[in-house]
C-alpha cells in the first residue's frame, strides 16, 4: 500500500446534537486533503437514514443525545446494515460507556477534548481500518476487562488453533478484517468466522477486548 493515501478521501458523516462542535470538526476536516465531510446531523434518526443513503467510510457518532442515544444509535445504525466504521466521540470516560460502545459495534471511542491534530490522527487510522480508542482510555479498559473476567472462563491462548493466533496478533495491532484479510492471504469472510470463533473460545465480547487482552498477555508481535 506504501504511504499514499487512497486517491479519493475517507467519507465522513458526523451525528451530534450540537451545531458548534459539527461546524468545528466540518472546518477542520476541510483543511485534510484525505478526509471529507459528506453529511452532518444533529437528530439521529435523520444519521441512520443518510448512513443508508450516502453510506460513509466512517461515521462519527456523539453518545450523549436527547431522545436516541449513542449507543441506541449504534446498534440502529448496525441493525440498517450499515458496515462503516463508527467512531464514538464523546466528553463520557466512563467505563460502562466505553464497554457498551465497543459491544455495541463501534470501531472507536474518542474523547472531545482531545487536540485537534491529535484528532485528526486518530480519524485517519481509523480511515485506514485499525480501531482508535483515546490513549488515556486504554488502561481504563484494560483494567475494566479484568474486573469484568468470570472466573471459570479465564481466556486461554493454548485453546486457539495457529491461525487463530495469527489473527488475534493481528487484532492486537489494531488491524480491521479487512487489512487481516490482504496480510493473510485468505478472504475477508473466512477472518471473521476466524475472529467469531476465537472470541467464543476466549469468552470475549468484541474483537476490542480481544486486542486489548492481547497486549496484556504480550501475544501481540510484529
Amino acid at each position: 500500500m506504501g504511504q499514499s493515501v487512497n486517491e479519493t478521501p475517507a467519507s465522513i458523516l458526523i451525528i451530534d446534537d450540537h451545531p458548534l462542535l459539527r461546524r468545528g470538526v466540518a472546518q477542520l476536516l476541510e483543511l485534510e486533503d484525505d478526509l471529507q465531510l459528506v453529511g452532518d446531523t444533529g437528530e439521529p434518526e435523520q444519521g441512520v437514514r443518510l448512513a443508508a443513503e450516502l453510506d460513509p467510510d466512517m461515521i462519527l457518532l456523539d453518545l450523549n443525545m436527547p431522545g436516541m442515544d449513542g449507543i441506541q444509535t449504534l446498534k440502529a445504525l448496525r441493525e440498517s446494515g450499515y458496515a462503516g466504521r463508527i467512531v464514538m466521540f464523546t466528553v463520557s470516560d466512563h467505563e460502562e460507556d466505553l464497554l457498551a460502545a465497543l459491544r455495541g459495534g463501534a470501531d472507536g471511542y474518542l474523547l472531545k477534548d482531545m487536540e485537534p491534530e491529535e484528532m485528526v490522527r486518530q480519524l485517519r487510522q481509523a480511515a485506514l481500518g485499525r480501531m482508535v480508542v483515546s490513549e488515556n482510555l486504554t488502561a481504563l479498559l484494560a483494567e475494566a476487562l479484568r474486573n469484568q473476567r468470570t472466573a471459570p472462563a479465564t481466556p486461554d491462548i493454548h485453546s486457539l488453533t495457529q491461525r487463530e493466533r495469527e489473527i488475534l496478533r493481528e487484532l492486537a495491532a489494531g488491524l480491521s478484517n479487512k487489512l487481516i484479510a490482504r496480510k493473510l492471504d485468505i478472504s475477508e469472510g473466512t477472518v471473521k468466522v476466524h475472529v467469531k470463533h476465537l472470541l467464543k473460545k476466549l469468552n470475549l465480547r468484541s474483537r476490542v477486548e480481544a486486542a486489548v487482552w492481547a497486549v496484556q498477555e504480550g501475544i501481540e508481535g510484529r
